[in-house]
Order: C-alpha cells, then structure tokens, then sequence
C-alpha cells in the first residue's frame, strides 16, 4: 500500500486544519499539552483552552510552579479534570527530574504522569520527528477500510505494526502520521464517511461495496444525569469560587440526586482534585486551609 503515500501528503499539503499545536515554532511542552486535552474531547473545545493555557504557562516548570487550584480553573470545562491533574504533576517531572525538557524517546515518555502509550508515540512523532507509528481510533478506523477493507476494527496486538508497515522513508513519515490521522478525522469517519472527497484512489472497503462493520454500533456514551455530570456541577462551583465553600453551596449545584452527589464529592476528594478545611468546607486541591 506504498502507493498511498504521495496521494496522502499531497491531500495533507492542501486540506490540512490550521490547528495552534501543528505550527512552526510549537514547542515538545505545547504539543504535550495539546495531547493531554484532545484526550476524549473535540478539538473545537480544546482550542481556546490550549492557547490560554500555553500563553500562560508556556513550559513545564511555569506550569509545575502553578498551584492545583489555578491548573483545575485553567482546565475549565474540558471535562475528565484528572488530565489536569496528571498533566500538572507531568510537568512536574519533567522540570525536576529533565531540566525542564520533555524526553524525545517513548520509553523515557512512558515514565511520565499520565503519559500512555499513545501519547508517548504521539509526541515522540510530533514533537520531535521521529518514524514512530501513531495509531489512534482515527487511524486504526482508516487502516481497518483502506487495507483490509473492513468498516472498522477493535484495537489490535498488530496495530503499531501494520502501521508502521505504511510509514515512508525520512522526515515524511511525521507528516504522513498526521495525514493519516486527519483523514479519519475529518474525511474517514465512523458515522458518515465522505469517501467521494478521500484523495485515496484504492481503498479495499469501498471496492468491496461498503460492507457494514461486524460488531454492532457502539451506543454513544450518555452524559445527562451521569455521575460525570455531577461531579462538573460540583467542581464548576468550586472553580467559580474564590476560597472554599460550605457544603450547602455544593448541594444546591445538584439536588436530582442527594446520593449521587455525595458520590460524587466524595470521588472528587478520592481522586485529589478537591479537598476539605478543617471547618468543613470544601476547596479546589491545593486552596484549602492548612491542617495544623
């Protein structure tokens, strides 16, 4: 499948989004980031949160030197809160323990807070262009219909290879990543794939007649009235509070469900993110009273 190669850069080269993180000058730390936040969220929502993000903390030691409290408010409505977490303790590492440069190799990424395998390839490919495969449920989607014509497939012990197998020679392997990536994203994708403008001129699943995918749909995950849901309501009281709060402003963030929003506090306390003052009020972590 060699010969996808030059149809798919030459697409990439004109059709490409003009998107902060792919552009001249972003540094391994900004990429890194940019990571962190499109982990599970549309890159219409990153975005803005990213610019302020890097424009404020442009390196892991300014971000390593922000409290928990400023990092969660920064994050905003990003959803799944624990990436800030584990991002702010990443970049803690990073500028104790690697003079504040992030490593270029997987294995030395793979050590790192909340870094996956994953993230890891992704950086190593972007940020610092290497030939390393980056396979992500974009990519594993348009291998799946192009090569072995299939609609989509579960993620596989083979992945890393079989992609590895399509990347180019030289510094156009980075870029056919990309490529590769953008074209499940935006032309390739699960619900409504728009193949009459795919640069591609073999794809096995279309000369196969567009056979459904074998596993049945997988049910969109539902937000309204989940404990993910609960757990926002609360943190965005805490976020928009400028010290910690008593409890009866937190009940009034979600009164559908008293146990579930107990459940929910008593998550976000487990999990480091909010914490609570001696008199019993609740903060975000790190802007709470001291304990003697």
């Amino acid at each position: 499948m060699t010969d996808i190669v030059p149809e798919l850069l030459g697409w990439y080269a004109r059709e490409q989004r003009d998107l902060p993180w792919r552009r001249p000058g972003v540094t391994p730390w900004q990429i890194l980031v940019s990571e962190f936040m499109l982990q599970q969220t549309p890159v219409a929502r990153v975005e803005p949160v990213w610019r302020d993000w890097v424009r404020r903390w442009p390196t892991p030691s300014a971000t390593a030197a922000a409290s928990p409290a400023d990092v969660l408010r920064a994050w905003g409505r990003l959803g799944y809160p624990r990436r800030a977490k584990r991002l702010h303790e990443c970049a803690t590492v990073i500028a104790t323990e690697h003079d504040d440069v992030v490593p270029a190799d997987v294995a030395t990424l793979l050590t790192l807070p909340g870094v996956g395998a994953y993230t890891a390839r992704a950086v190593a490919c972007f940020a610092y262009g290497q030939r390393v495969p980056v396979v992500d449920t974009n990519v594993r989607r348009v291998v799946a219909r192009v090569v072995h014509g299939r609609a989509d497939a579960p993620p596989s012990a083979h992945d890393l290879d079989e992609v590895a197998a399509l990347l180019p020679e030289g510094d156009d392997a980075p870029r056919f990543s990309a490529a590769l990536m953008e074209l499940g994203a935006t032309v390739c994708t699960a619900r409504s794939p728009k193949c009459p403008n795919c640069p591609l001129s073999r794809c096995a699943w279309r000369a196969r007649g567009f056979p459904p995918a074998e596993a049945p749909a997988r049910r969109p995950q539902r937000y309204a009235g989940t404990d993910r849901q609960a757990r926002g309501a609360l943190l965005e009281v805490l976020r928009t509070s400028e010290g910690p709060v008593p409890k009866a402003r937190l009940d009034l963030a979600w009164t559908a469900d008293t146990a579930q929003r107990d459940r929910a506090l008593d998550s976000l306390l487990v999990d480091g993110l909010v914490e609570q003052t001696p008199d019993g009020r609740f903060a975000l972590a790190g802007e709470g009273e001291p304990r003697p």
